[in-house]
């Protein structure tokens, strides 16, 4: 049987070329029984496609004994277990959805695209996001030689669904309709320093320093410090908040679903679509930004240490340039 490939040199090196197309690709190696191993592979796994996944099988084992067997929800425990709380947390609800199910149980040795492409059959973002991620981190763990899906192929997600920040009145409408005080003060605290709804309510008296008047604390998410000074109603609110303990006990004890879906009905309520209690973040941004706070000041005050990130929040900002005098006041002398 002719032999598609075929051993070259070029200088020192070792080449193979493509009896069929004709392209030429480097071995990566000087030595000649190395390069006639890897020629015979190719041209032998062509031959007998079966028993060149056999050998291939054969080698992988005897260097990591569990790779036969490992499959993607292995892949998945182990990438689950990286990040803070509260991206551990989401990944495990994202990994929890039914499109998963698909390559759960599947060996990471004989999944194809057509496998990937059964989860990526959805229209939610964040399922994509992460198959790209646990594929880049099998890669990374050398548990696959190869991309299944490379990253140029990978179909374009849906449509992020647009994030904007919480209008003024929209938040004073929110504040006169809610009956229960704590959440009244929550969202208003929100609305001033423009924390995550987690971090807000992880708020306890010792993120408060009235002497220096400044508020501090570490994201939860991403362990990020963010200070800032306390405002003359961020003072105002701190008068009425517990001075011991935790500021919103009841809303931290509640956890993130509750808060979630207790500002969803009040929304709904007073119909105001398209906001949610992140749009607090991005509303301090756009304000910070159009007040013309430094941009180094707002992000040590949101916690975000990219550029990048804060930008995007802030992206919906509109400043107003001032008019210039036609004359300079140095030219008035």
């Amino acid at each position: 049987m002719r032999k598609r490939f075929k051993l070259y040199t070029r200088g020192k090196t070792y080449y193979k070329r493509d009896t069929r197309n004709g392209t030429r690709t480097s071995l990566g190696t000087s030595d000649k029984q190395e390069a006639e191993k890897l020629i015979a592979a190719e041209n032998e796994a062509l031959n007998d496609p079966t028993f060149g996944l056999y050998m291939a099988q054969a080698y992988l084992n005897a260097t990591d004994p569990l790779a036969s067997s490992r499959t993607w929800s292995n892949v998945i425990n182990e990438f689950s277990k990286v990040g803070g709380t509260s991206t551990v947390e989401r990944k495990k609800r994202v990994f929890e959805s039914p499109e998963f199910s698909h390559i759960k149980d599947k060996p990471l040795l004989k999944t194809v695209a057509e496998d990937l492409y059964l989860v990526l059959d959805t229209d939610k973002t964040s399922v994509f996001t992460y198959l790209i991620q646990i594929q880049n981190f099998a890669l990374d763990m050398g548990w696959i030689p190869k991309a299944v899906i490379p990253r140029k192929r990978f179909p374009k997600p849906p449509k992020k669904r647009d994030t904007r920040s919480i209008t003024y009145s929209e938040h004073m409408r929110i504040l006169e309709a809610e009956n229960c005080p704590e959440r009244r003060r929550y969202y208003h605290l929100l609305w001033l320093i423009g924390a995550s709804q987690s971090d807000g309510a992880a708020l306890t008296h010792k993120n408060i320093d009235l002497i220096r008047e400044l508020i501090s604390y570490d994201r939860c998410k991403t362990g990020q410090g963010c200070i800032m000074k306390i405002s003359e109603d961020l003072r105002a609110l701190l008068d009425e908040l517990p001075k011991d303990g935790l500021l919103f006990p009841g809303i931290q004890n509640g956890g993130a679903n509750y808060r979630a879906s207790e500002f969803r009905r009040r929304c709904r309520l007073l119909k105001i679509k398209g906001v949610s209690l992140h749009s607090y973040r991005y509303a301090w941004a756009e304000r910070a930004f159009e007040a013309g706070i430094p941009e180094r000041f707002a992000m040590a005050a949101l916690g975000h240490g990219s550029k990048a990130v804060h930008r995007a929040y802030a992206k919906a900002a509109h400043v107003v340039c001032p008019a210039l005098p036609s004359i300079a006041p140095s030219e008035l002398d």
